[in-house]
């Protein structure tokens, strides 16, 4: 299957995982790897071109830091522009349905931060329901987040490489069909459905 990992991170230049994330699978066969910062530098978004990349793909990872619980701002004004009615949803509406939509994010606080008994209160599957959600409109299929805890514990390029090593495992799994995509529906996290 074709990967879209939709990217979206403000300050890039700055981040060491996300770094190690993308340097892990830029150039992973049949994965196009799209910077929506870099490709819409002034938050010009060209949405039949957008509409365009989304059909020719599989599955589309959301790509980003996770920021205020949520994603950067350039994410949510390319939802709000490319998932036209008519288009993504709707009763015309079926440009991606059935194809895969999962997160791809980092956090800066541990895994134990986000349940109803950490920090965070809760759940990551209950702060991306808003992305579960969309992902059900369009009649696409949201699965687990692959989620990178911790981030700021991991200091050095070489702190976060084995975080990119297990993201392209992740990545390579979905794109050769090797992952359970039922279980990965309901799972907490998308590393509990591969193991690891």
């Amino acid at each position: 299957m074709k990967i879209l990992v939709l990217f979206a991170h403000p300050a890039y230049e700055r981040s060491r995982v996300n770094r190690a994330l993308v340097d892990a699978v830029k150039d992973m066969e049949g994965l196009t790897f799209h910077d929506l910062y870099e490709a819409c530098p002034d938050f010009h978004i060209d949405v039949r071109r957008e509409q365009e990349i989304l059909v020719a793909h599989d599955i589309v990872v959301l790509q980003h830091p996770f920021y205020w619980y949520s994603a950067p701002a350039i994410l949510k004004e390319w939802q709000d522009l490319v998932l036209e009615h008519g288009w993504a949803y709707g009763s015309r509406g079926t440009a991606l349905r059935g194809k895969i939509l999962l997160n791809a994010t980092t956090t800066g606080g541990p895994r134990e931060a986000y349940g109803s008994g950490g920090y965070n209160r809760f759940t990551m599957r209950h702060l991306l329901a808003p992305y579960e959600q969309t992902a059900r409109l369009c009649g696409m299929r949201y699965l687990a987040p692959h989620v990178v805890h911790g981030s700021l514990a991991l200091r050095t390029p070489e702190d976060a490489a084995p975080e990119g090593a297990r993201y392209r495992r992740a990545l390579e799994a979905l794109r050769d069909g090797r992952v359970d995509v039922t279980a990965a529906e309901t799972a907490e996290y998308l590393t509990d459905v591969l193991g690891g």
